[in-house]
């Protein structure tokens, strides 16, 4: 038995029952499951992000090192452990308030009809509507539109199974659990369910089709595909045994069943229904497709790429990149949302966070997105105060001889040495205190370095695979988590990209969504991304001979060819 009391004052209590579906089952994915932290952006087994403490009330587990590091020496010894790395048996936990993260977020055009759902003001049937949906891994982003794709509302939130694995591979793992599948695939639909009541209530229409751009192992999840099917994609060689194309009836056996759902191609394995769906958002733009060859990335907790060389040729490629992107898994990681930090300019007084909308409020917690700790990483770079490594370093004082001035760095300058003085020691981890309530720990920096390290070598083995130099390619097309607000000279500064395409860069947005849009009211454009197939070709790039020491060779915060 899981006695738990919430922060609130209730008390809980989980049936430990030792099923095959209990056994392996972490106390954070009990608790999870018991709906006590819906909303929360957990890091789901990593041990980084922190938001799953609790605190045993008797007989604490003996702590892990990386619990020590996270949570402190003195917390420890007061029973606060990290529940994802313990496992699901008989305790007596408390639990804190939950540091959610926004929540699902909407919002309605003015082109709202106001009528009743299921009737207009006359009494005739609702007018019929869609949903298209952009379910990542982290994040799931939607769009209501009318039957000739007028926009009535958007939002977006948290993919509601984040506690069950944060990035694609431990998801997988849990679906292989007996009856993981079918928890993984309920809690999608359920969500999917809520929005379509959402959106008919809210504007007085009729759902009767969704689009859902979804990677691969998305897909597979929430159609609730067999075992065996889902074990095509957690094991090498990867395959696809469905491939999309098509449509699909989700939960036919729920008599609250979902509308019918356009499923797009899923290109590879890993190389889903949203960079075919984003590849029809750029083909069909109002401006026209792009130049050949172009670069399609789209960045998320999985990095998918695709090389376009022709109309009828197309180089693919992916990369796990965890969810720091996302905001996920760093100490002070979160969603986009109003009163998280976007940015950070590096003033005469410090570093100065910018912030989206508005500051934190007095009772919120101050959060990073994913975009502002590629902030943050490229102005400590350009101040001196990281080195090309991502380690912390104490600016050298440039020499006041003229004849030493050319050699003098703008780096080396006393505000550069004052932002070093922030460097503390954080239960034997360096860190550098930001001011504002803010630390960057070593260990996220070290995180970064691995996601920019994983982005240069997909694009400089797609460009190679190609025989292409960086500067052949007329246009890199960001899409996913950095493709509304990352600044081009930040990744060129952390060497994401080479300096020849920092005037390139085009800041694509959600391509997934808008192609799903597409997607649910032009044919010709379903026509077109059905022949993606066809003229598609993936690079399996981890199993490469040289894999491990390319990624190594790209672990420093500059770009390597």
């Amino acid at each position: 038995m899981i006695r738990i009391l919430t922060h609130d004052a209730r008390t809980l209590e989980l049936v430990t029952a030792h099923d095959q579906m209990a056994q392996g089952q972490t106390l954070a994915q009990a608790i999870f499951l018991a709906e006590l932290w819906d909303g929360v952006p957990l890091c789901a087994g990593l041990g980084k992000c922190g938001l799953c403490r609790v605190r045993y009330l008797s007989t604490p587990p003996a702590p892990a090192a990386e619990e020590l590091k996270r949570l402190g020496a003195e917390a420890v010894a007061l029973g606060w452990r990290l529940s994802c790395l313990h496992p699901a048996e008989s305790c007596h936990i408390e639990l804190p308030e939950p540091k959610r993260s926004a929540r699902p977020r909407s919002t309605i055009s003015s082109r709202t009809t106001g009528h009743t759902p299921g009737q207009t003001p006359g009494g005739h049937a609702a007018l019929a509507a869609t949903l298209a949906v952009d379910l990542g891994t982290t994040s799931i982003h939607w769009a209501a539109q009318t039957a000739t794709g007028g926009l009535l509302s958007t939002g977006q939130g948290l993919n509601p199974q984040m506690g069950l694995g944060s990035e694609v591979m431990s998801r997988l793992a849990y679906a292989a659990k007996p009856g993981g599948a079918k928890t993984l695939s309920g809690l999608v639909q359920d969500r999917l369910r809520a929005l379509v009541a959402q959106a008919e209530a809210t504007h007085g229409v009729t759902i009767t089709r969704l689009c859902v751009a979804a990677n691969s192992a998305m897909t597979y999840l929430l159609l609730g595909l067999p075992p065996e099917m889902i074990v095509g994609l957690s094991r090498a060689p990867y395959r696809l045994d469905y491939a999309g194309g098509s449509e699909r009836q989700l939960a036919p056996d729920n008599p609250d069943g979902l509308p019918p759902a356009l499923i797009p191609p899923l290109l590879a394995p890993f190389v889903g229904a949203d960079l075919s769906a984003g590849l029809a958002a750029l083909q069909f733009s109002p401006q026209g497709p792009p130049a050949y060859p172009y670069l399609l990335a789209d960045l998320g907790t999985n990095g998918e790429f695709v090389l376009a060389l022709s109309p009828d040729k197309y180089l693919l490629a992916s990369v796990p990149l965890g969810p720091a992107l996302e905001g996920v898994g760093l100490r002070h990681g979160r969603m986009a949302a109003p009163g998280a930090v976007r940015a950070f300019v590096l003033t005469p007084a410090g570093l100065r966070p910018e912030y989206i909308g508005r500051a934190p409020l007095p009772d919120e917690d101050p959060g990073i997105t994913g975009v502002g700790y590629l902030s943050l990483a490229a102005t400590l770079l350009r101040a001196g105060v990281l080195d090309e490594s991502g380690r912390f370093v104490v600016p050298a004082t440039p020499l006041a001889s003229p004849l030493t001035t050319p050699l003098a760095t703008p780096l080396a300058t006393p505000l550069a040495r004052r932002l070093a003085q922030g460097l503390t020691d954080l239960d034997g981890e360096q860190a550098l205190d930001l001011g504002h309530g803010l630390l960057l720990p070593a260990s996220d920096v070290e995180e970064l370095v691995k996601v920019k390290a994983a982005f240069n070598l997909a694009l400089s083995r797609l460009l190679a695979e190609a025989g292409l130099a960086a500067g052949a390619l007329q246009s890199v097309h960001l899409a996913g988590a950095m493709g509304e607000h990352v600044d081009p000279r930040d990744l060129t500064e952390l060497g994401f990209l080479p300096e020849v395409l920092a005037g390139r860069l085009v800041r694509a947005g959600n391509t997934a969504l808008a192609g799903a849009r597409l997607l649910l009211t032009d044919p010709r454009a379903w026509d077109w991304v059905l022949g993606l197939p066809g003229c598609c070709r993936a690079l399996d790039l981890t199993a490469e001979p040289g894999f491990g020491s390319l990624y190594v060779e790209r672990m420093v915060l500059r770009h390597v060819a």
